[in-house]
């Protein structure tokens, strides 16, 4: 009996192996964001859902279906500064509904960054340090134009600095493509 156990062992783990789904690492998963996520107030560890854009298919066989469940987390986030520094978020995957079971994944890093706070910056204060020059200018002459210049731009900086963040964001809804980067198996 135990002979003939042994025998058909190898046999019933093969059909097991066999039976289980494999997700290859390099398999790209484009998934739809369930949230909006701003590194103004994301932190890393945060959790988030998303819901698979479409069918994940690995070598030949669908191993779910586009609206899947997916979870993901935030491992990096870092607020705006006010002039320098916008802010950043990194997103990665951590797992997939294939049949029924949430199935633990890693994913490639999806990198997100706020506009650079450069060019609005240079307008407020050069426009700031413009008007200044202007209406020193017509108060005082040239001697008035040095100071409404100088004055004008510290007012420019003062409101740069009071509008100045730039935060990354994702909004829900968006439509991301993330890789995996080892092989994952879906009983």
């Amino acid at each position: 009996m135990l002979g003939r156990l042994l025998k058909i062992a190898p046999l019933l783990l093969l059909l097991t192996v066999a039976a289980a789904q494999t997700i290859p690492s390099g398999t790209k998963l484009t998934v739809r964001m369930g949230q909006q996520i701003n590194s103004g107030s994301a932190t890393a560890g945060e959790k988030f859902n998303a819901t698979l854009a479409r069918d994940l298919v690995a070598n030949g066989k669908t191993i779910a279906k586009a609206g899947a469940p997916v979870r993901g987390k935030v491992t990096y986030a870092k607020s705006s500064g006010r002039l320098h520094a916008p802010g950043e978020l990194t997103l990665r995957l951590t797992s997939v509904e294939a049949n029924g079971k949430m199935v633990p994944i890693s994913s490639s890093a999806y990198h997100a960054k706020g506009k650079s706070h450069t060019k609005s910056n240079v307008t407020k204060v050069g426009g700031g340090a413009a008007a200044g020059a202007l209406i020193g200018g017509l108060a005082g002459g040239g001697k008035g134009a040095l100071i409404g210049t100088a004055v004008g731009a510290g007012a420019g900086t003062g409101v740069a600095a009071a509008t100045g963040k730039e935060e990354a964001v994702v909004h829900a809804e968006t439509a991301i493509t993330f890789t995996t980067t080892s092989t994952a198996h879906a009983k």
